[in-house]
């Protein structure tokens, strides 16, 4: 089997982990599943974005995700 350089059995890269908690919070919070959200949490307004404004924000979400798993390594 072929194994990745500096990488050992039982870690995970950054990308993974950034993915599992962007997934995470997307499915916790509906993250950018609507076009606005109102002040308290919990509770979202407004009209269902489009299916690529959605794509959008989670890459967004992902993005965010990706950066504090990088910092805090």
């Amino acid at each position: 089997m072929d194994e990745t350089p500096g990488i050992s059995v039982g870690s995970r890269r950054n990308e993974d982990i950034a993915l599992d908690m962007m997934k995470f919070i997307a499915m916790a919070t509906g993250y950018g599943k609507t076009g606005s959200v109102s002040g308290v949490t919990g509770f979202q307004g407004g009209q269902p974005v489009k299916p690529s404004e959605y794509a959008d924000h989670l890459l967004e979400l992902y993005g965010r995700c990706l950066n504090a798993v990088q910092a805090k390594k």
